[in-house]
């Protein structure tokens, strides 16, 4: 009897101490997704829609006459506006006028 009774709680007791295979499978999926996302640093995706959104500053062209001596030129400008008040000038066409 005593011998029965040792045989039966020696298999329970490997039973319970072999882990099952989906138990394993589980757990090896839970630690490669974690649940919470720790991020150092900024997140460029997040930053180029807001760029995309809002424009990165503003963009005005301009005509404008100028004279150079005894000829008259329209100069046209792309002035781009950017958010930390420095502003960009580009020529982008001179023509003689006359």
């Amino acid at each position: 009897m005593k011998k029965l009774l040792a045989l039966i709680l020696t298999s329970v007791s490997l039973l319970l101490a072999v882990p099952d295979a989906s138990t394993t499978v589980a757990n090896a999926n839970a630690a490669t997704s974690p649940q919470i996302r720790v991020q150092i640093g900024r997140d460029r995706y997040r930053d180029r829609r807001w760029r995309d959104r809002y424009g990165y500053g503003r963009t005005v062209t301009q005509t404008r006459y100028v004279r150079r001596g005894w000829n008259t030129y329209r100069e046209t400008y792309l002035i781009r506006y950017l958010p930390n008040g420095m502003v960009q000038t580009n020529l982008i066409s001179r023509v003689r006028v006359s």
